[in-house]
């Protein structure tokens, strides 16, 4: 997925996650969009995965996606979160934290659109 990424003239710092989400830190190139970035990676990937083993044959992507913007100052820790995933989701889920973080910077959901 990093490289799908590059390819496309974007950098991608970190890729990491656990069974049901995966966190990216990327850079987008000044011609990048950000969905058409995650639609190229997502639909790579699917490929890959899919060719690689026949037992993933399935495999899919759910639709949406979250984005959010940081500083610069702000990669080493956001890098730091997505190496941490898998203890740091030990103490709090996914969707409990994705909740709290939403209405913390006052985004509005609907819950049954999010999880889809």
């Amino acid at each position: 997925m990093a490289q799908l990424i590059r390819d496309k003239g974007s950098e991608c710092y970190r890729i990491g996650g656990v069974e049901d989400h995966i966190h990216l830190a990327v850079r987008l190139s000044k011609t990048a969009t950000l969905s058409k970035t995650i639609s190229e990676a997502k639909t790579g990937t699917s490929k890959w995965l899919k060719k690689t083993s026949p037992t993933l044959s399935n495999f899919a992507w759910q639709e949406g996606y979250g984005a959010f913007s940081v500083s610069p100052k702000d990669l080493d820790a956001v890098i730091r979160y997505i190496d941490d995933q898998e203890e740091h989701h030990k103490k709090v889920s996914f969707q409990d934290e994705f909740r709290k973080f939403l209405n913390k910077y006052g985004v509005e959901y609907d819950e049954n659109y999010v999880w889809g």
